[in-house]
């Protein structure tokens, strides 16, 4: 396997992981353990909109299964810096390590860094629809 070709599949690994987390943090906690409801009065219990939860459901079923498809990965993934980022803001309060009670902010800041390398890499191996390439300076 040459360099080209790691890249792929490392892309690859990354978007069906990142995807898959987001698809459980939204079709799983969101919908089924807490519901949407419930979400909602946790979103206005911490200072936010309460129909902000629903926003956030959306974008991360819709931005988890693009990943998985590797559907525009690049748009995709740059959508979901700001949930995450969001999620970050969100857990400050209960420390740096998420096993903390309230969990704490080191995951979902992790998951705002590899959704922004995941932009750079792009799509990886067997994506459903392309992401535009990105543009190189000549140095």
């Amino acid at each position: 396997m040459n360099s080209q070709q790691s890249t792929q599949f490392g892309a690859l690994a990354l978007r069906v992981g990142l995807g898959i987390i987001f698809l459980a943090h939204s079709a799983y906690l969101k919908l089924i353990v807490f519901t949407l409801p419930g979400t909602a009065q946790y979103f206005g219990s911490v200072g936010l909109p309460e129909f902000l939860a629903y926003v956030v459901f959306v974008m991360e079923v819709g931005g988890g299964l693009a990943l998985i498809a590797g559907a525009y990965t690049r748009v995709a993934s740059l959508a979901l810096v700001p949930v995450a980022l969001g999620a970050t803001w969100v857990h400050l309060g209960a420390g740096w390590v998420f096993s903390n009670e309230g969990g704490g902010w080191e995951f979902p800041l992790f998951l705002a860094l590899a959704l922004v390398v995941q932009s750079l890499l792009g799509d990886g191996a067997f994506a459903l629809r392309r992401s535009p390439k990105l543009e190189t300076a000549n140095a």
